[in-house]
């Protein structure tokens, strides 16, 4: 896996939660829903077991995660209801995991400094276009991950890659993702969007952190074509892992 390497590489040891489920996919915001975010509070009382991080790596599990422990940490009505429920498992939880997604440990943990000097297969030439999406950024206060309206984080995980960073209208609007199925329409005129916006600023190829928004770029955005990429395919491309994670 890229991104178990590349963290290897660079002195991070990452370990599989045990017996992990499906965060939902979706955060509910509605206050009284309780059963679709238990699995996010299992994970999070996992890793507080064992005294560490919840290191994510998808932007979608990351604002459901992330979002569940804020809830947990500044609703006492919905700890109360969530602890009754983890109680028939001998679990308890009260928001003491920091999560944290993988591009938070590049930027904190290791530094992208560091990230540059370990780096021996740097992208020179290549312009790539950083595709926040909606789930990274917001909502602002909670996911407290860089400035939702102007962020920098990807780009400068591509300086630190050797590459170039492309600054385009559409980096932080919705590709679309959650509608595929509901609104195919919807979902490509802007994907399309989102493409058309980096070809403007002519970029190469196209990062994310989001396995849905790569799908549906790639699959919906048809008026335009680009290579998208997620971003820990890069990451072990400049490390010089790549090729041994495929083989």
């Amino acid at each position: 896996d890229y991104a178990i390497r590349s963290a290897q590489v660079l002195g991070i040891e990452m370990e599989e939660v045990e017996n992990w489920q499906c965060c939902g996919g979706v955060y509910t915001a509605a206050t009284d829903e309780i059963a679709t975010k238990l699995s996010s509070v299992r994970a999070l009382a996992q890793a507080q077991d064992k005294g560490q991080d919840l290191l994510t790596l998808c932007s979608a599990c990351h604002n459901v995660i992330k979002r569940t422990n804020y809830d947990i940490q500044t609703d006492e009505v919905f700890a109360s209801r969530v602890n009754n429920y983890m109680a028939s498992d001998g679990m308890e939880y009260h928001g003491a995991t920091k999560v944290v997604h993988y591009l938070e440990m590049l930027r904190d943990v290791v530094g992208f400094d560091v990230l540059k000097s370990k780096v021996v297969n740097p992208l020179k030439g290549k312009k790539i276009a950083a595709y926040y999406g909606c789930l990274l950024l917001r909502p602002g206060k909670v996911m407290e991950f860089d400035d939702p309206e102007n962020p920098k984080i990807m780009e400068d995980f591509i300086k630190a890659i050797g590459a170039t960073p492309v600054i385009f209208s559409q980096r932080n609007e919705c590709c679309g993702g959650y509608m595929t199925l509901n609104d195919k329409e919807l979902a490509q005129k802007r994907s399309n969007a989102v493409v058309a916006s980096a070809l403007e600023q002519q970029a190469d190829c196209m990062i994310t952190a989001c396995p849905l928004c790569r799908y549906n770029l790639v699959a919906n955005a048809t008026e335009n074509q680009i290579p998208v990429y997620y971003f820990t395919e890069l990451l072990a491309e400049a490390l010089g892992v790549k090729e041994e994670v495929q083989a």
